[in-house]
């Protein structure tokens, strides 16, 4: 790994500060990169990640050079800076990130991440920036942005409950919090209870709140596409996708070609090997566990017989999660994913029995061999497995796993 990548990574143990003020003194210190560029910010518990491929995607088919912030990242750092849809090159990361920094040496692991981004997308002279929040959205990094195009509340589900709040609304709140005067907010699917909370966060902060639903030419071309994502979710997303797209004056066939080929591994992706199918799924909370487990439960999958390896964070609600996802699986199989303190696989065994190898790859060998030629083994419970798993897979080189 590149020297400067070393560094880069000896942040990430200090973890993600919430707050906005060293980040914006050191984006003054850049000459304010962050308002170079038009930008869609979007935030969510789940499919904030997806719905910014697919507007990405929907931008660079109508002509527009693009930047794409999103993280953690599955196999390689530079998968967070996208620019014109490919990861950022070591001849432009490189030189940007030694000099944030070298200058900036109070900024964390994800604060250098959104601050490279930034003077990347500068560099390399965007027209449109989508950005992915990385945690929560009021107090996040990336809300130094002082005034994007459009802005999106994607889905709303209980995760990081220590860092925003112990019920969904208070974490819609938080998320919501991206909204910005005059700017259009645009939700996906959520409870009644929890688009009041968005809709007052929104409105109080002179945002413009609808419903992706409700724009009903996006709803058609979101339920008309072949999505390349797999799961009933995907369409929700694309729904909120192509709100988005409409609000960018982006027309309906580019809206159209961006949501057919979009590209964002490691969301019920199949990988087929000599020895049988992989499906990879980066859910990591009881939200995403679901939705994995009703696109399992659809009936119109081709695999004769399944086997679960999973693994997840002692941060996780772990119990909710394979509560959704063991009762399909006649085989299971828990690993301690890499990056942070792992749920023990001995804890979760106790829960739903299953077998506890010493490492993923011999997970992964036993669970091949439980499903047969004709079977499916299913990884899921945290970005960073489905990462190691997807680069041993594809013969990718890994970057350290960081989940931030």
């Amino acid at each position: 790994m590149n020297d400067v990548l070393k560094q880069l990574y000896a942040r990430a143990p200090a973890g993600m500060k919430l707050g906005l003020d060293v980040m914006r003194n050191a984006c003054a210190q850049f000459g304010h990169p962050e308002r170079s560029f038009e930008v869609a910010h979007i935030a969510g518990t789940n499919g904030k990640g997806s719905v910014a491929a697919m507007l990405e995607s929907m931008a660079r088919h109508a002509g527009r050079r693009t930047g794409l912030y999103t993280s953690p990242h599955l196999s390689r750092f530079a998968e967070r800076i996208r620019i014109d849809g490919e990861p950022i090159g070591d001849e432009l990361l490189i030189p940007i990130l030694g000099d944030v920094i070298a200058k900036c040496p109070d900024l964390t692991f994800f604060e250098i991440a959104t601050l490279c981004a930034f003077l990347a997308f500068r560099e390399a002279k965007v027209d449109l920036a989508v950005i992915e929040v990385g945690l929560g959205g009021r107090l996040d990094a990336t809300n130094v942005i002082p005034s994007p195009r459009v802005t999106a509340v994607t889905h709303i589900a209980l995760d990081h409950e220590s860092r925003l709040g112990r019920d969904v609304a208070s974490i819609a709140r938080e998320k919501a919090a991206i909204a910005k005067p005059r700017v259009d907010l645009i939700v996906g699917a959520v409870d009644a209870h929890v688009a009041a909370a968005i809709a007052a966060e929104a409105h109080a902060r002179g945002g413009m709140m609808s419903f992706a639903e409700h724009d009903v030419d996006a709803l058609a071309i979101a339920q008309s596409v072949t999505l390349p994502l797999a799961g009933q979710h995907q369409v929700r997303n694309a729904t909120v996708a192509a709100a988005l797209g409409r609000r960018l004056g982006i027309g309906a066939e580019s809206i159209r070609a961006g949501l057919e080929s979009v590209r964002w591994p490691g969301r019920i992706e199949t990988v087929s090997t000599p020895e049988g199918d992989i499906l990879l799924d980066a859910a990591h909370n009881p939200d995403g566990a679901e939705a994995l487990a009703t696109y399992l439960r659809s009936g119109a999958l081709r695999w004769s017989s399944r086997a679960l390896v999973f693994g997840t964070f002692d941060d996780k609600d772990w119990h909710a999660m394979i509560s959704s996802l063991a009762p399909l699986f006649s085989h299971r199989f828990y690993v301690s994913p890499l990056g942070r303190a792992a749920t023990h696989p001995e804890a979760i065994a106790s829960a739903f029995p299953g077998n506890t190898p010493p490492t993923t790859a011999e997970a992964i060998a036993s669970a091949r061999k439980a499903a047969g030629p004709h079977g499916v083994v299913v990884v899921t419970g945290s970005i960073s497995l489905v990462g190691e798993v997807r680069g041993r897979l594809l013969g990718l080189k890994n970057d350290p796993s960081v989940a931030l």
